[in-house]
């Protein structure tokens, strides 16, 4: 998810009433709900699980056991440096670290949590498998979550009622769990009925504003197949499917650059459901690599990767 949803839950949190259960409550609750996002900072580390991206710092182990008590020394400190000053208001409540502890890691398993809803996915147990979760539950900036956000906390600081921040947070699950419903029978649509396939792995991506329809693709037998899915339409299967399209990574050639260069490496370390284009002109061989999760054209450019190979 985006950074600002993210900030979003964790001020919603801080809204029904935990802010002020320690002085930097609500500091601790939305850095903590980013905080796992750090990792784009490092992916030049020579550690595999830090520099992936949604890897050991979104896991159980890296994200919500161990960063939170780094993320509490830091506002610990932070508060120190400012009661010296005398810069702590009068009125603001004293600074209890069990709370602040808590917050802290409240905060933090938010991030894993969102992350998980959507086709990017997680990887929850690293840096111990390089197994990628995934509930398909969201877009990944939902414009329905960050209305749903927006507004709770609005109505909530506009009517000092922390019920509000409760029951937005609660719509906010709600949502999610409709739409993890919706995926998982997106998922099923294409073994439930034509083209009976029997996927080795699928993906139902959300629509951002049409939030009930899936873009579903899948991978059987190294083929690639795109179809799309909407309950409103067909509960039982997809409304539509294209012509299955070889993903190539069987290929030789494909195989050789897989491992030429870093990049590729890297890349297809982090792609889920890789395909490859190769293109031959004399003696050199241009071999793209590509996720076929995010192969429209707006993403092309990003989710990428290029090898070019001498083959005389």
């Amino acid at each position: 998810m985006d950074n600002l949803t993210h900030s979003l839950v964790g001020w919603a949190l801080a809204e029904t009433g935990l802010k002020h259960r320690s002085r930097k409550g609500l500091a601790a609750l939305v850095l903590a709900a980013n905080m796992p996002d750090i990792d784009v900072f490092f992916g030049w580390a020579p550690w595999a699980p830090l520099a992936m991206h949604r890897g050991f710092t979104h896991g159980l182990v890296g994200g919500v056991v161990l960063m939170p008590p780094l993320l509490v020394s830091l506002l610990w400190l932070f508060d120190s440096w400012q009661a010296s000053r005398g810069k702590i208001a009068r009125e603001a409540p004293p600074l209890r670290l069990g709370w602040l502890v808590l917050l802290s890691y409240l905060g933090a398993i938010t991030h894993p949590l969102l992350d998980l809803q959507t086709v990017y996915a997680v990887q929850l147990l690293s840096p111990w498998s390089e197994r990628w979760f995934h509930s398909d539950g969201l877009f990944i900036v939902s414009p329905w979550v960050l209305a749903m956000l927006g507004g709770g906390i609005w109505a909530t600081r506009r009517f000092a009622s922390g019920a509000i921040a409760v029951a937005c947070l609660g719509l906010v699950a709600a949502f999610i769990l409709l739409n993890v419903g919706i995926s998982a029978l997106a998922w099923h649509a294409p073994r439930s009925d034509a083209p009976y396939a029997i996927p080795d792995r699928v993906f139902a991506a959300p629509e951002a504003m049409m939030f009930w329809r899936r873009d579903v693709v899948w991978r059987e037998r190294g083929r690639i197949t795109f179809g799309q899915y909407d309950p409103l339409r067909r509960l039982d299967g997809l409304f539509s499917f294209g012509a299955p399209i070889a993903d190539n990574m069987s290929d030789p050639l494909v195989r050789k650059a897989a491992n030429a260069t870093p990049e590729a490496v890297k890349f297809l370390a982090w792609s889920q459901m890789p395909v490859a284009e190769v293109q031959r002109s004399g003696c050199m061989a241009r071999v793209t690599f590509a996720d076929a999760r995010f192969t429209g054209p707006t993403m092309a450019r990003n989710f990428n990767t290029v090898v070019e190979l001498p083959t005389c």
